[in-house]
This record gives structure tokens, sequence and C-alpha cells, in this order.
């Protein structure tokens, strides 16, 4: 599954390991996350965060 980068501050989204605190059990594919999901770091939305290129 892809890695997502949060833009502004770099939060790598990983969905091997989810985001557990905010309720994204691992293994959720970032497309799968609900849209009122914010980057648990500096608390920006999903359309900023870009996909890692390989």
């Amino acid at each position: 599954m892809d890695k997502w980068i949060c833009e502004p501050c770099g939060y790598i989204y990983d969905p091997d390991y989810g985001d557990p605190d905010n309720g994204i059990e691992p293994g959720t594919p970032f497309e799968d996350i609900p849209d009122d999901w914010v980057c648990p770091v500096c608390g920006v939305e999903k359309s900023f965060f870009v996909k890692e290129e390989e």
C-alpha cells in the first residue's frame, strides 16, 4: 500500500501502522480514511497529503 506525506509538516501516513490514536486501524488504505480525518501532527485535512513517490 502507498504511503502519503503531509506537505505542510512532513508527517507520513503509513497504512501498515494506520493512526490508531485517531481511530484509523492498521491496514487502512489512505483512500479509505474518512474525509474528516486530519493530520495528527499539524491538523490539516486530507487534501494536503500527496502520495509518496517510489
